[in-house]
């Protein structure tokens, strides 16, 4: 019985592993034309978090900037209320080009950034996967570098947010700030 209930353990584990490495990583990434400013367009997460505060969420901006020693200084505007908050990261990178790891010092939750694609002058798709001590979660960003996208990149968010097994109640195309209306997919 322990064996078996080992054995099932191991397979999860090892199927959890496999998914999070089937996630793609931009070839030939060009770090360097990461940085500047970006616009937050989509969002789509299975997390608890996402789940309570979606109805809230706006676009919001970030700005994405390199570290002497080679990381990414992430910065990030949200609107909160009538006020702005300001949330900053250090990704740091890591032996593959375009994937980077963060630590929440707030949460102690442990992030896999990977740059899925990007063309770096119009868009960018970044998929994480979270772990933290309570279970694993998934989120997807989609950056844009004006305030619209094509239809077409906004259908290969959620395109590759379902991939990642997220449901459309999941996904989440963000409303610009100071409108009032809910885009969903």
């Amino acid at each position: 019985m322990h064996a078996t209930l080992l054995g099932i353990l191991g397979l999860a584990l090892l199927g959890a592993l496999h998914a999070q490495d089937s996630v793609p990583v931009q070839s030939d990434f060009q770090q360097d034309k990461l940085v500047g400013k970006w616009y937050s367009i989509g969002l789509a997460s299975n997390s608890n978090w996402f789940k309570e505060k979606k109805h809230l969420m706006k676009m919001c901006t970030t700005v994405i900037s390199a570290t002497v020693d080679g990381n990414l200084e992430v910065t990030s505007t949200y609107p909160k209320g009538d006020q702005c908050e300001k949330r900053n990261s250090l990704y740091t990178k890591t032996e593959q080009p375009g994937r980077f790891s963060y630590t929440s010092p707030r949460w102690g939750s442990k992030h896999d950034i990977r740059v899925v694609e990007t063309n770096y002058e119009e868009y960018a798709l970044v998929a994480t996967q979270i772990s933290k001590s309570t279970g694993s979660s998934t989120m997807v960003l989609l950056y844009s570098r004006t305030k619209e996208l094509s239809p077409e990149r906004l259908e290969r968010f959620t395109q590759f947010s379902r991939e990642q097994g997220l449901t459309d109640e999941e996904i989440l195309i963000l409303p610009r700030t100071g409108e009032s209306s809910q885009r969903e997919r």
